[in-house]
């Protein structure tokens, strides 16, 4: 009989995601790279911070880091 493989974690996601203690997923916005002069300081500040994944691909993420 073949053994069954192991799921692998792709590294992409690693670095681009975080999950907390509690299984929330969590990631950085777009658009804070390049260009922040233009931005409105509010914004800016807001977009900071780490903002949560919803919905089925916050499943799908979970499984890519194999955490599922």
């Amino acid at each position: 009989m073949a053994k069954k493989q192991k799921q692998k974690t792709k590294k992409s996601a690693v670095k681009r995601f975080k999950i907390t203690k509690k299984g929330k997923v969590l990631h950085r916005s777009q658009g804070f790279r390049h260009l922040r002069s233009k931005k409105n300081k509010r914004w800016l500040r807001r977009a900071k911070q780490l903002k949560p994944v919803f919905g089925t691909l916050k499943q799908k993420l979970l499984k890519m880091l194999g955490k599922k």
